[in-house]
């Protein structure tokens, strides 16, 4: 990632840019363009060595014009406040784009994980959670998981802000053990939505899934996730990508086999199975795999990943974006005039926070869904928004991206012009 590249300032100009198509009211634009709040917290605790570290976290809330903000915690040590800005701002279109009852957040701690023990790890987060406590809660601001956090993570979050508040609040999070109030389905949701449209994309420009190719880069839960129910429709998924290299076989991988290796390797890594061509190296694994001639491409791994550098070199017909934001905008242009059709961030990972709502709306009831039922309202869902940015497209005579961002922003400025500023 170069060193000058702002994904806040990417997000922001995405918004320019439909803003100016839609003829957007300005005072509306300008709300958008800020975010309405953003805490910097400081996370001091005591490391196993004995010594006190100081990490430094953030949370951020964009919009909540449509209701409480909801969006990711991660713990990486490329977080910054720039980026979970943007995150933010990406969160409030894809709650809009489903039609969630929600406005946009994120939050992020400056840390390794990797270098971290477990007791390191809890008692960073617990500390992070007391720090973020005063903005955050059912009625206000609901984290869930994100990179490098999961549902232990969010276990340690509810059980911290509940002893805060001196009773149980389940619903202060997503994505938990459903032991104490998660959803069935919450785990693979983001992947089986990815999945989801990709099959909707794919039946739009007549693809069969038995005679189609799929690479996916990063095989973290979302990229491992949409493998297994690709595979499972038949779908040939022919490369993939993680953190330590890549996977290549152009007869297609078996991905239940993998799937059942990496979750056996000490660092849940695809390295050392053989079904397949291994190639070291994060950054030579990338490069090859966005230039496969592929039918489908699925970057599923952090932001800014296809750029104006390799751009040029990516054949898949359809890039679905699993990750947020992982298409600049220069290499949207270079794909949108060799034909490439995209299926955008907001729309096509939004599978995590369409199940993160129902679990919240079960942990509010205390009314809990079968798997089936969680999984057979998510696959509406998702269909039903494909279907809709698909026709705003037409209308618009636009792509995806920008079809999707019209009709989510509209749902947000309906939002606040009817709501109005105060005082």
């Amino acid at each position: 990632m170069s060193a000058n590249f702002s994904f806040w300032n990417m997000a922001c100009q995405q918004l320019d840019r439909v803003a100016q198509r839609m003829n957007l009211d300005p005072s509306v634009h300008a709300k958008m363009r800020h975010c309405e709040r953003a805490l910097i917290v400081s996370v001091p605790i005591r490391m196993d060595d004995g010594k006190v570290k100081v990490f430094e976290g953030y949370r951020v809330q964009h919009n909540s014009e449509r209701g409480p903000t909801k969006g990711g915690i991660r713990f990486h040590p490329g977080v910054t406040l720039d980026e979970v800005k943007a995150l933010a701002m990406l969160m409030t279109w894809k709650c809009a784009v489903i039609g969630l009852p929600y406005g946009g957040a994120k939050g992020g701690v400056i840390c390794d994980p990797a270098a971290m023990s477990l007791g390191e790890i809890e008692r960073m987060t617990r500390r992070f959670t007391s720090e973020i406590a005063i903005i955050i809660g059912p009625a206000k601001d609901i984290p869930a998981p994100d990179v490098n956090t999961n549902p232990q993570t969010m276990a340690w979050m509810m059980d911290t802000y509940s002893m805060t508040v001196g009773y149980s609040v389940p619903g202060v999070v997503t994505g938990k053990p459903i032991e104490i109030g998660g959803s069935q389905g919450r785990g693979e949701a983001t992947g089986r939505g990815v999945a989801t449209v990709m099959i909707a994309a794919a039946e739009r420009l007549g693809l069969l899934p038995a005679q189609s190719t799929v690479a996916i880069q990063g095989f973290g839960n979302v990229g491992s996730s949409a493998a297994k129910f690709l595979y499972g429709k038949g779908f040939k998924v022919v490369g993939v990508t993680d953190v330590g290299g890549g996977l290549f076989n152009p007869r297609g991988l078996d991905v239940p086999a993998l799937l059942a290796h990496v979750q056996k390797s000490p660092h849940k890594q695809i390295k050392g199975f053989g079904g397949g061509e291994y190639v070291e190296g994060h950054d030579v694994a990338n490069a090859r795999l966005l230039a496969l001639p592929v039918d489908i491409l699925a970057p599923c791994a952090l932001e800014n990943q296809i750029t104006a550098e390799n751009a040029g070199a990516v054949q898949a017909k359809i890039i679905v974006e699993g990750a947020n934001g992982p298409t600049s905008p220069e290499a949207d242009e270079i794909l949108a005039k060799a034909g490439t059709t995209i299926v955008p961030d907001i729309l096509a990972n939004a599978g995590g926070v369409t199940v993160s709502y129902f679990e919240w709306v079960q942990d509010l009831q205390a009314n809990f869904w079968d798997e089936e039922d969680v999984n057979r309202s998510l696959d509406r869902l998702m269909m039903r928004s494909f279907h809709d940015v698909y026709d705003v497209a037409a209308r618009e005579k636009c792509d995806l991206r920008m079809a999707a961002q019209i009709l989510a922003i509209s749902r947000v400025a309906k939002a606040a012009t009817l709501r109005g500023i105060y005082p």
